[in-house]
């Protein structure tokens, strides 16, 4: 339908729209992939083998880079790396690791690659089991989520006892780009923890 010469429409940005208000953690606000992931994803409970071998590859490659860099690449590794099939992953040879670095959809930092591939084989030898790399993670806090109660951003640690001790084991068994502030970065992001600050929307939902 053609405007009417008379009433023209406003210009987009005088329309009026519905602004969600919900107190969130400073960081979830602004760009719409924070936002969305904030809401949706951060600090939910993960038991799916695939997603904690995802987010863990994820946490890795974004060491030196913002986290918006990598939510926005997401679905560029999820190609790269075949829906993050652990066992397909694990069978790359050079000439995979070669596509990888041409990919300008995933970060093409070769450590970075080599760690995915890397992890991938050592996820192989923990995991002989069905959740068997589920089970061991969530080990590391007693099988149930461990909820904070930060106020403030710069209450919230980089790492913890926790993750240390992740962070040592999991370089034990062969997995690399894992230290202790990866570590706890995810196991902020697969919900062993819960440090939405207490005033977030979300720390409540998760914490009920």
């Amino acid at each position: 339908m053609e405007a009417d010469l008379h009433h023209p429409r406003p210009p987009l940005a005088s329309c009026p729209r519905v602004i969600d208000q919900r107190p969130r953690c400073p960081w979830g606000s602004g760009d719409p992939l924070n936002l969305a992931y904030h809401d949706t994803e951060w600090g939910v409970p993960i038991h799916d083998d695939r997603h904690l071998f995802e987010l863990l590859s994820l946490e890795g490659a974004q060491a030196g880079l913002s986290w918006t860099t990598i939510l926005r690449k997401r679905d560029g590794y999820r190609r790269a790396f075949e829906a993050w099939e652990i066992e397909r992953i694990a069978a790359y040879g050079p000439d995979d690791e070669a596509r990888l670095l041409a990919d300008p959809g995933i970060i093409r930092n070769r450590a970075k690659v080599r760690a995915v591939i890397g992890n991938a084989r050592a996820y192989l030898s923990l995991a002989d089991a069905p959740d068997a790399f589920d089970r061991y993670l969530w080990s590391f806090v007693d099988d149930a989520p461990v909820v904070n109660a930060w106020t403030t951003m710069g209450t919230v640690p980089a790492e913890t006892d926790a993750s240390r001790s992740l962070s040592r084991d999991l370089k034990r068994r062969g997995f690399a780009f894992v230290g202790p502030t990866i570590a706890y970065a995810f196991m902020q992001s697969a919900g062993l923890v819960n440090d939405h600050l207490v005033s977030c929307f979300r720390h409540a939902e998760l914490a009920g």
